[in-house]
């Protein structure tokens, strides 16, 4: 009796394990979660906004975002979702899976590749393909201003600084008249070259641990 009513729910979820490299026990706790934030609906418009541990987070803004962000719901269009099922969360979650022992080196470079688009399209708000100046700007600024640890004007000099050290970096012969358009995703693979992305990259915003992808009270 049991195993008849398991099996509705691994066919429900199967499909959703090809797509996201998630087992079905890891569906299944990240579905509890969907429902605790979704309120039980079928889908998430606004209930971020509510999530305790992100209340204080510089970029609260952009993570939320990101979440209705189409890029990372694997759509082949820009723009924004005004909601979210289920299987857009799990897709968006899927950016944050660490690898495995049985990861292949050439899965664990798509995965490293998955999550530097992710962080790109976070900065790169206006869908274009390039991180500006004002984009790099905002992301900074708030960072640094928002967690007290300095003035707006300072943090602003600051992006500007490094900005014109990537530019100067990307476009070594650049003239001083030159102007920079921005960080392609190209020129961000290779700022990020030596920084190991694939298991670092992990979130417990929504009280769950993304090396587990066990819900419970985040205690961060």
């Amino acid at each position: 009796m049991g195993g008849s009513q398991a099996r509705p729910e691994q066919n429900q979820y199967q499909d959703l394990v090809h797509k996201t490299g998630f087992s079905l026990e890891q569906i299944k706790n990240l579905h509890k979660r969907f429902r605790q934030l979704s309120e039980n609906e079928e889908t998430i418009r606004e209930n971020l906004e509510s999530v305790v541990s992100l209340a204080n987070n510089p970029i609260k803004k952009q993570i939320i975002e990101a979440f209705f962000d189409k890029r990372n719901q694997g759509q082949d269009e820009a723009g924004s979702s005004q909601e979210i099922g289920f299987e857009q969360f799990l897709k968006v979650m899927a950016h944050f899976r660490p690898p495995t022992l049985k990861t292949s080196p050439e899965e664990r470079e798509a995965m490293r590749k998955e999550k530097l688009r992710f962080l790109f399209n976070m900065h790169d708000t206006d869908s274009d393909g390039t991180i500006t100046l004002a984009e790099y700007r905002t992301v900074v600024e708030e960072l640094l201003s928002r967690s007290g640890t300095m003035g707006q004007e300072a943090a602003r000099a600051i992006a500007d600084a490094a900005m014109l050290e990537v530019a100067s970096t990307n476009v070594p012969h650049m003239a001083p008249d030159d102007f920079y358009e921005g960080i392609t995703f190209e020129h961000f693979e290779q700022i990020l070259k030596g920084l190991e992305m694939e298991s670092r990259m992990h979130i417990r915003f929504l009280d769950v641990d993304t090396t587990t992808m066990r819900c419970g009270k985040s205690t961060s």
